[in-house]
């Protein structure tokens, strides 16, 4: 993926999803009185050795302990193996995970930026409900997407693409950037090179940056802003989300189409080219309607 498009991933998360000051941890007092706390949150059958984890979100690539223990955790809440109200004992965590005191409380901050726990004096670290989390958070994303929730995930992401990435055509068939439909096109390129050397992966990168790159072209800095959303959506989508989950000619011809509808400045044409790339479910169309053609 090249620097533009990791660079807007990135944008889209939190801010402040990075680490605190010592200021902030001490909002996750260490140990908390256990005086009165009920149900406390049952580990059986989560895996300590932290270094196994599976899956690791972007968000978390690359910090060790606190990345890993951030997504343990994170997967926990997000399945609902930790329910909302449920107290989160710093100390336990740590003796459970085998990790200190500051990779704790890092991770709960991270936690209560992306809306899934909250912290509070007298009362202690509990878990928030699903209707309090940061549900465009790319990591709450990935989390769904590979969880009990995976279906609802998929069918959100998909109304919510289905809503985006059309307008994001139309709009973009206005803006007469030389340079960055010509990245376009290089995108369109390489998918057909992989495609023909049955390179899943590479074309997956490319088509996922051609997406990114769709989104900067229309000048909106709000839907710019969702391009990590769609990224995070092509890259968990786990099943017939899109015309492109698996490399085709016709997932090739479309994206071809949208490329010459914006050289041409059609919107129109950008904008249904678009709307055929994206496979909608019959439900999806029950939910948003296609908007009326002009």
């Amino acid at each position: 993926m090249s620097t533009l498009a990791h660079t807007m991933m990135t944008a889209a998360r939190p801010a402040d999803s990075g680490l605190g000051t010592p200021g902030d941890l001490d909002r996750y007092p260490y140990p908390e009185a256990s005086a009165g706390r009920v149900s406390p949150p049952s580990w059986e059958g989560v895996d300590t050795d932290l270094g196994r984890v599976g899956r690791r979100p972007a968000g978390n690539r690359g910090r060790g302990l606190h990345g890993q223990l951030v997504q343990q955790l994170g997967q926990m809440i997000v399945s609902g193996d930790l329910g909302a109200d449920r107290p989160l004992v710093p100390e336990e965590i740590g003796q459970r995970f085998e990790v200190s005191r500051t990779v704790v409380r890092e991770s709960l901050r991270v936690l209560e930026a992306k809306g899934l726990v909250s912290a509070r004096p007298n009362v202690g670290t509990r878990v928030r409900p699903v209707s309090d989390w940061n549900l465009l958070d790319p990591d709450i994303i990935e989390w769904r997407a590979f969880g009990p929730q995976r279906d609802d995930q998929r069918r959100e992401l998909n109304e919510l693409r289905w809503t985006i990435e059309p307008l994001a055509a139309r709009l973009a068939a206005g803006h007469g950037r030389e340079d960055v439909q010509q990245r376009l096109a290089d995108m369109v390129e390489i998918m057909g090179h992989a495609f023909a050397q049955g390179d899943g992966i590479t074309f997956s990168r490319a088509d996922a940056e051609f997406h990114s790159l769709l989104i900067q072209l229309a000048g909106n800095r709000m839907l710019e802003h969702l391009s990590g959303i769609v990224a995070a959506a092509l890259q968990v989508s786990g099943g017939p989300l899109t015309g492109c989950d698996r490399p085709s000619e016709a997932c090739l011809t479309h994206h071809a189409r949208i490329v010459d509808a914006l050289a041409a400045g059609d919107a129109h044409g950008a904008e249904s080219a678009m709307r055929q790339l994206l496979t909608v479910h019959p439900e999806v169309e029950r939910v948003v309607p296609a908007p009326r053609e002009h």
